[in-house]
């Protein structure tokens, strides 16, 4: 995906090309804006501009993550000081096969402890030929003097008609899937960029979200897809707690997958296999 198929933020966009067409790029960014405004989308797309390549996952970008501790996988995920310092190892390097390497931070405002004073550092002494893409929630996420060494590019919440017709759309194709089984499935599946993806799996992080409130008897007004409270109450019906639960998670890591540009496809299918054939 390039930047002219980025939709809905316009500023942000044209900000990077402004830096792209005067080869002017800095060296540290920092994408501040809600989830679902498509900051990692954009910082994917900005980074295959950079380096020059179409693929998935070309040798010169690395996508940092919060991740549990070692020693408890369903521990507090965060990004902690030795991804950081092997994130400075790594930039100190010279780049693979492009004329520089990309690092995108993911939930920066994760790091933990040291980690962020020890990316200061990285900052402050940008090794060259590396750019960095600080993927937050708002501003203040992090230290102001880790701010203030990146370019700040701000993404505006999507509309409330777009939100709103993205959950339409994955509403119905969960119907589609439920009705015709797998051969829609993967009719359905075959042609859906990383963009849309993600649109569709936060969809269905809020069905879930639904589901569980109606399970436990909230009033319509609560939900997101309040016109439809009478077949989320009887669906709930239908789930056990534990099973809400499992799909909400698998909704997460399903978006976790897509920065580390799994399949956009591959991602689709499972949650729908999940959702409407109970598939594990």
């Amino acid at each position: 995906m390039g930047l002219e198929q980025i939709q809905d933020q316009p500023r942000a966009i044209a900000l990077l090309r402004r830096a792209l067409e005067a080869g002017r790029v800095a060296h540290a960014y920092a994408f501040v804006g809600p989830r679902g405004s498509g900051r990692m989308t954009t910082a994917l797309a900005f980074a295959a501009e950079l380096l020059g390549s179409p693929s998935r996952q070309p040798p010169d970008l690395h996508v940092i993550a919060p991740t549990p501790p070692e020693t408890n996988p369903k521990g507090a995920r965060a990004i902690r000081i030795g991804a950081i310092r092997e994130l400075s190892r790594e930039a100190a390097l010279r780049p693979v096969l492009a004329r520089r390497k990309v690092f995108i931070l993911d939930e920066a405002e994760r790091m933990t402890g040291e980690a962020p004073q020890a990316f200061l550092k990285t900052l402050e002494e940008p090794p060259a030929a590396t750019v960095m893409i600080l993927i937050l929630p708002r501003a203040r996420a992090v230290p102001a003097t880790v701010l203030s060494r990146c370019q700040v590019v701000r993404f505006e919440p999507r509309g409330d008609e777009a939100a709103a017709a993205m959950r339409a759309q994955a509403l119905e194709l969960l119907d589609e899937v439920r009705a015709q089984g797998v051969e829609a499935l993967f009719r359905r599946s075959e042609r859906v960029d990383r963009e849309k993806v993600e649109g569709l799996v936060d969809a269905y992080w809020l069905l879930c979200r639904d589901l569980l409130l109606a399970k436990a008897g909230a009033p319509p007004a609560l939900l997101l897809n309040g016109d439809r409270a009478e077949a989320l109450a009887r669906e709930a019906r239908t789930w056990t707690l534990d099973e809400i639960l499992r799909t909400i998670a698998l909704c997460r890591e399903a978006r976790e997958a897509l920065i580390f540009n799994v399949t956009p496809r591959l991602t689709l299918e499972i949650i729908l296999s999940r959702l409407a054939l109970r598939a594990a």
